[in-house]
């Protein structure tokens, strides 16, 4: 896709410093940029990428001075990381245009409701009675179960498993692999030291704009439902046991796993390899640092917690410091 100077400029309500008529067709890092490349500066330490850079065409923040000559033609926006993420959603969008599409192997029932211009690729399923919307695309093997509420503009990349019953808002992109509604890890010991399954009734609402890493599951409830809120980000491999509550814009990253009945509140980050124990409370705007261990309620909301179990950062670092030179001794 060929992207002009001054059409990107217009896209991104920025300014042309050079010539308007450059194009790129593709994307680099500002220290592989090469003629007919895209590249954005942001970062302070990259400085001198813009002055050797062979790029086309670079994004630039508005207050950049250059203190050196640039040969490629500069677009001035308000924010060029948040620019080239704006950028690269729309040339995303361009690629995928919406067209409907029903693979011939492919199947549905009769009762199967779609929106319009929905791709069902080859391979996939959709289960009786479910409800798909408007321009959403579910990608080869993908199986969607019965009496399921699909929202418009989602994606389901290839072999997502979608269980029956489960309700999924508007713009969720679920990545391959990734399983909604498997039943949560819940068996009750016996008097001969056998367990007996607990079977799972309850469902997964998925909120809006929600993004599902590849080969996450989330568990269907116990009874009632497993809840994503609007906005959450849930990375690759995560763990989300049964009746979970996760509240809106919360993001998480690879590898987390937290227990069933915790409730996570609105907009906590969670860095890789968190665990969260089961039945607790996390209050709002709590950041997690990779591999910390939660085992009791975080009350206090805004709190950064590291360690495991976590504490806050201030005294982790104090611990820290004790730690080390004791080790050096």
């Amino acid at each position: 896709m060929e992207l002009k100077a001054e059409n990107l400029a217009k896209l991104l309500h920025g300014t042309v410093d050079g010539d308007p008529k450059a194009t790129a067709d593709s994307f680099a890092k500002i220290e592989h940029g090469k003629p007919g490349k895209l590249c954005f500066f942001a970062n302070p330490k990259y400085e001198h990428y813009v002055y050797t850079s062979k790029a086309s065409i670079i994004l630039v923040n508005n207050d950049f001075k250059p203190k050196e000559a640039v040969s490629a033609t500069m677009v001035r926006v308000e924010n060029a990381y948040a620019a080239v993420a704006e950028l690269l959603k729309y040339v995303s969008a361009q690629k995928k245009r919406n067209r409907r599409h029903r693979a011939f192997t492919a199947r549905w029932h009769f009762s199967t409701k779609f929106g319009k211009k929905v791709y069902l690729g080859a391979g996939s399923y959709v289960g009786r009675r479910t409800v798909v919307g408007d321009f959403t695309k579910i990608y080869e093997n993908v199986y969607i179960g019965e009496d399921c509420t699909i929202g418009s503009n989602c994606i389901f990349y290839p072999g997502v498993s979608v269980y029956p019953g489960m309700k999924i808002g508007d713009n969720v992109i679920v990545h391959s692999n990734a399983v909604i509604g498997s039943d949560g890890f819940g068996n009750v010991p016996q008097p001969d030291g056998t367990w007996e399954k607990i079977e799972h009734l309850g469902n997964v609402i998925i909120g809006n704009n929600v993004e599902i890493g590849a080969g996450t599951t989330i568990d269907r409830a116990e009874m009632e439902s497993t809840i994503i809120g609007n906005g959450v980000k849930i990375d690759n491999l995560c763990q989300i046991a049964h009746n979970v509550v996760i509240g809106e814009n919360t993001v998480m990253a690879a590898q987390c796993g937290i227990a069933g009945s915790t409730k996570l509140g609105k907009n906590c980050i969670l860095a890789g390899q968190v665990g969260i124990a089961g039945h607790l409370e996390i209050a709002d705007n709590t950041t997690i640092g990779a591999q910390g261990g939660v085992i009791g309620n975080i009350k206090e909301p805004g709190q950064t917690l590291l360690g495991s179990p976590v504490i806050p950062i201030r005294n982790y670092m104090k611990s820290y410091a004790k730690f080390k030179r004791a080790g050096q001794e």
